[in-house]
């Protein structure tokens, strides 16, 4: 994927301008939160959304790149072959992610650090407080509002963010591609400032970083974090419902007389087998296109 520069700017300089943007625009987002009291939830984080993640990245892109949204990979469609990619590791992985979230909630640190520790786990109360508001969904107009805004919005935006400017941006210089979508996915997470869901995190960041790196779209990405998303919010409206127990979708793979997790090792080792096909899939198939078009050079 070809990404002509509209200047010889330094990686360094790139990502303090993305920085930039996306700062000045949580801080607009702030000042529209204070000066609105009648704002829900839900309409505060689209409104971050776009302030924060979507307008910075296209708009660095716009200053780095002559073609931006070339450069982010959206103007590629995912293949069909990509979109069942997708599902088949949502669905394959679930035990093995849902054991990886339970092993980080579990998780202490050394009482030297208990201070930390507390200071941690008063975040992640704070921020399970909002999901609990966002996923409270009693009706069929609330669940798609809140796919929109939980599935679609948080999917697009951070990975428009994420991997569309800042991993394509850092992809884009001398730094190896695996340890761009490591550091990236490492970045990703800690955002979230969500401590007990970090490690899953990196790993899901991690998924969706290789994701674009193979398949050159980010619309693939963009519905992987989607599907993530939207089905943590579908579960919810299940179990309130009463249709599926309250810990559906959280509790497969997690042994409940604390045993070994076969479910959550069985589910990892299939992963990794699906990713390590796609890496290899993805790789002969850009080799094939090289070769077909040295060949039509040759023959013009």
């Amino acid at each position: 994927m070809m990404m002509e520069r509209r200047s010889n700017m330094k990686l360094g300089l790139r990502l303090l301008v993305l920085l930039f943007l996306m700062g000045a625009g949580l801080i607009v987002a702030s000042l529209i939160f204070a000066l609105t009291d009648a704002m829900s939830i839900k309409m505060m984080i689209t409104a971050q959304d776009v302030l924060a993640f979507i307008v910075p990245a296209v708009a660095a892109m716009y200053i780095f790149y002559r073609r931006p949204w070339h450069a982010m990979g959206m103007d590629r469609a995912p293949s069909w072959t990509a979109l069942l990619l997708v599902v088949a590791f949502a669905v394959l992985s679930m035990p093995a992610m849902n054991w990886l979230v339970h092993f980080n909630e579990a998780m202490k640190l050394p009482p030297s650090m208990s201070g930390i520790e507390q200071w941690m786990r008063a975040s992640e109360d704070a921020a399970a407080d909002i999901t609990d508001e966002l996923l409270d969904i009693h009706t069929i107009g609330e669940l798609i509002v809140c796919l929109f805004v939980v599935g679609f919005m948080a999917g697009l935006s951070e990975e428009m963010l994420f991997r569309g400017a800042m991993l394509r941006t850092m992809q884009d210089s001398r730094m190896g591609t695996h340890a761009v979508v490591w550091i990236v996915a490492i970045i990703f997470s800690a955002f979230h400032m969500e401590f007990y869901g970090f490690i899953p995190r990196v790993v899901l960041g991690l998924w969706l970083g290789y994701l674009l790196v193979w398949t050159r779209s980010l619309w693939v990405p963009i519905i992987a974090h989607t599907l993530n998303n939207s089905t943590v919010v579908l579960f919810s409206f299940l179990a309130g419902k009463g249709i599926v127990p309250k810990d559906f979708g959280d509790s497969l793979g997690i042994p409940a007389d604390g045993g070994f997790p076969w479910l959550a090792v069985a589910s990892a080792v299939v992963s990794i087998a699906l990713a390590v096909w796609a890496s290899r899939y993805y790789s002969s198939h850009k080799k094939d296109a090289y070769i077909s078009n040295d060949n039509q050079q040759v023959t013009t």
